[in-house]
């Protein structure tokens, strides 16, 4: 578990997304939407952990995603939505160099483990009712 604060609500994520930022050229101006990142191409030098979507209170958060307008999960215009899939599963990291702030999640399957970013967009994150 994570010891970077908790942002329960899509205002709480999209406050900390607005935080003013200017241009980095690090790897993660690629990562619009959900990309697989490695752990070389991960500019851990530059990135400290700011927040995190994991509700400490689940113990099996929810696989289940958000997409009302038909879009995919790697498409840049999905919807953040915190309490879904993969955002369910994410830390938020914020650039040191630029302030950019940019989701991360590890995706496991049978035989890998895939580090996934996307820069984080205020203007895709929604609200959502459960």
């Amino acid at each position: 578990m994570s010891s970077a604060p908790f942002l329960p609500t899509p205002d709480a994520l999209r406050a900390l997304a607005r935080t003013p930022h200017t241009d980095c050229q690090c790897s993660l101006q690629r990562c619009a939407g959900w990309e697989s990142i490695t752990e070389t191409e991960w500019p851990d030098a530059h990135l400290q952990i700011a927040a995190t979507l994991r509700d400490p209170e689940l113990y099996e958060p929810t696989f289940e995603e958000h997409h009302p307008n038909g879009t995919r999960y790697d498409s840049p215009e999905a919807p953040v939505a915190v309490k879904h899939f993969p955002y369910n599963r994410c830390d938020v990291f914020a650039c040191t160099r630029c302030q950019q702030h940019v989701l991360r999640y590890t995706e496991f399957g049978g035989y890998y483990v895939d580090h996934r970013a996307r820069r984080l967009d205020p203007d895709t994150v929604c609200d959502t009712t459960d």
